[in-house]
């Protein structure tokens, strides 16, 4: 999976997760600001590289220090922009520009996006993502988040269907 796929697959999520919020939950959100923070959401992964969640989160010294590099990322790809334009992007590439409750809900879409990556490769035979899908469950259910747990029961079926069952009309 490219960073551009991951990228768009939490996007989407992320925006779905805030209608669901509005919809369903009350949490107030603004669904179209969260989808385009979603979009930057790894954007210091294009200087720092992709860093496997489980080493990131190793220990409270590994995790402070990733998010130091995260940060000095952001900070020069800042620099390269046109002053005005660094100040409008670096807000969604830090997420300083969402609230608490947004915040949330983009990383709920994150996890969500590797949730569904799993499923996609164990669908395909690949049992080496049995564990991380596992992971990936608990870790979403622990995060208490109302949105993502309607999202696991009423969506997330979906993502297990083929075309075929996708598109059968009953009656």
């Amino acid at each position: 999976e490219s960073l551009s796929e991951h990228t768009c697959d939490t996007a989407l999520l992320a925006h779905m997760l805030c209608l669901i919020a509005r919809r369903y939950t009350g949490t107030p959100c603004r669904p179209k600001t969260v989808a385009v923070a979603a979009l930057y959401h790894d954007a210091p992964e294009i200087i720092t590289g992709d860093m496997p969640t489980p080493v990131k989160y190793h220990s409270p010294a590994l995790r402070d220090a990733y998010k130091a590099l995260e940060t000095e990322s952001v900070r020069s790809m800042a620099a390269l922009l046109p002053a005005e334009l660094a100040a409008e992007l670096t807000p969604c590439m830090d997420g300083s520009v969402l609230t608490a409750e947004e915040h949330r809900l983009l990383k709920a879409a994150d996890r969500l996006s590797a949730l569904v990556k799993c499923l996609e490769e164990q669908r395909s035979g690949n049992h080496e993502f049995d564990a991380a899908l596992a992971q990936q469950k608990t870790v979403l259910e622990a995060m208490h988040c109302p949105e993502a747990d309607w999202f696991m029961a009423h969506c997330l079926p979906c993502y297990t269907q083929n075309l075929d069952e996708l598109t059968r009309q009953d009656g």
